[in-house]
Formats: C-alpha cells, sequence, structure tokens
C-alpha cells in the first residue's frame, strides 16, 4: 500500500494546483485582483451578494423587514459571481477587505456606510429598523449569544464538513468524519434548545433564527450539498427541523431564498418586489 500520510514541510508554500472545486480563485493573498466598480441601483441600500447560506441570511432580513411594512428597507441585490472571481474587484474590496459576500452599502443617510460579515448586516438591520432583536435585558443577550453562536458555527458546516464532503478533490475519510460529527453536535445543540423555547432566543422570532436558518434550514429542506441531509440523519432532530419547517412556511424567509441564485425559479438580481413576485407567482 502506497504511503499517502503527509509531513507538512518546514514553511508552507501555496500550491496553485491543489485542486477542488474553488482552486482557481483561492489565494493566500488579500486585496483586489482586478480595477472594477460595483452597479449601483436606486434603493436606500446596496446589496452584493450570492444566494449561498450566508447571502441567503441578508436576503430573508429584507424580505422580513418590507413583509412587516418596513418601506424604508427596499433594496437593490446584485449578484456576485463568486466563481469567477467579482469578490476580488475593486468595487467589492472597497466594501468588504475580506473579499466575501455578503456586502452591503447602506445609502439611507448622508454618506453611503459599508458593512461587511452576514452578521454584522443582520444587527445593523435590526438596529437600524428597530426589529428583530430585543430592544434590552437578558432577551437581548441571549439573542446575541445564539446570533453569535451561529457565526462561529458556519466555518465547521461550510468550510468544513461541506468542504470535505462536497468539494475537495478527493474524499478523505478522516477529514469528513471530523467535521460530519461536528456537524451534528452543532445541529444537536440547537435541537436540544428548541426543544426549550420555539425560537433559539426563546419565543419571539430574531436575527438569531435568520443567521441559523441560512446554514440549517438547507438540511432541514434537505438541499444542502445534494443529499447530505441522509448522510447526517437530520431528520432525527425533531425539534430542528419543527423549527425549520415553521420558518420555511414564512413569507419572508420564501422571498429571500429566491434572490441572488441563477436557477430556475430563482432571480439572479433584486431590484423590486415585482422581480420576486414574477418567479413565485404572488
Amino acid at each position: 500500500m502506497a504511503d499517502t500520510t503527509y509531513t507538512p514541510p518546514k514553511v508552507w508554500t501555496h500550491d496553485a494546483e491543489n485542486g477542488g472545486t474553488w482552486a482557481s480563485i483561492n489565494r493566500p493573498t488579500a486585496g483586489a485582483r482586478e480595477q472594477k466598480d460595483l452597479p449601483r441601483g436606486e434603493h436606500p441600500f446596496q446589496l452584493y451578494s450570492l444566494g449561498t447560506p450566508n447571502g441567503q441570511k441578508v436576503t430573508i432580513m429584507f424580505e422580513e423587514l418590507l413583509e412587516a411594512g418596513v418601506s424604508e428597507a427596499e433594496y437593490d441585490a446584485w449578484l456576485v459571481n463568486i466563481g469567477e472571481g467579482t469578490q476580488f474587484t475593486s468595487g467589492f474590496v472597497e466594501i468588504n477587505p475580506n473579499s466575501k459576500i455578503p456586502a452591503l452599502l447602506d445609502c439611507s443617510g448622508e454618506t453611503p456606510v459599508r458593512v461587511f460579515e452576514s452578521g454584522a448586516i443582520l444587527f445593523h438591520l435590526a438596529e437600524k429598523f428597530g426589529m428583530f432583536l430585543p430592544k434590552d435585558g437578558e432577551s437581548r443577550t441571549e439573542c446575541m449569544s445564539w446570533l453569535m453562536w451561529q457565526m462561529s458555527t458556519a466555518p465547521i458546516i461550510g468550510g468544513g464538513f461541506g468542504h470535505f464532503y462536497a468539494y475537495a478533490p478527493e474524499k478523505f475519510e478522516y477529514a469528513i468524519n471530523r467535521f460530519a460529527m461536528e456537524t451534528k453536535r452543532i445541529m444537536d445543540v440547537a435541537d436540544k434548545r428548541l426543544a426549550e423555547t420555539r425560537y433559539l432566543a426563546g419565543d419571539d422570532y430574531t436575527i438569531a433564527d435568520i443567521a441559523a436558518y441560512g446554514w440549517l434550514g438547507g438540511f432541514t429542506r434537505g438541499e444542502s450539498y445534494t443529499d447530505a441531509a441522509t448522510f447526517l440523519s437530520v431528520r432525527e432532530y425533531t425539534n430542528l427541523m419543527r423549527w425549520g419547517e415553521e420558518l420555511g412556511e414564512r413569507t419572508g424567509v420564501k422571498r429571500g431564498l429566491v434572490v441572488n441564485r441563477d436557477a430556475p425559479g430563482k432571480i439572479k438580481e433584486r431590484h423590486s418586489a415585482a422581480d420576486i413576485d414574477a418567479v413565485l407567482g404572488a
């Protein structure tokens, strides 16, 4: 049997040919690779994103706000094709130096304000409009704790389990088993919490739920990484499934899930409610 054990070198160097789905764009450096401005629409908020779990959090938030009657939350959503490297253009890097979606430009005031990282965007919008975030006290603290919990779990589910299960050039048993175990542990944390309360932060629907649904909702819908829900036995988490099914019936969630996705029944860009209505038949 060939020796497949990897011995790390004393000093790591970038191997551009290491394979995997994202090998052509991944580099160990930051900054713009191309000078190009981003488009700008007419609404107060300009969102540059893709309908991945992190991107879905923000489009769901916007649609929830609009569904609640907050007309000031009108937004333009522009598709950022991460496979083509749009996130490395100068315009995008000016908004998010980390070159990750989603990125938001809040143009509602005299001077545009950039907001990057999905959790920060949810918090910014919740604070701005006074919705989906308790105003003070223990409830607010609990909400923020679950929001930060979700932000800490995303790299494990996506960059860990998702990468080795779906995107790596080869299937590595150790890596898949390691991150499958951690992903199931995360689901168990959510399942046990949701046995106690209707939503993650308590009795009220908050940005903690919106953030978590971006990642966990895909598993409860059976859409994440092809058939990963079967592989991880997701249906055994009955409280998580109840929560996921309930959130999946919300109008704001349904509308947010179709934005910035290049697929049948979805829309690549969103510039008015009519764009979503056209595919949902509203």
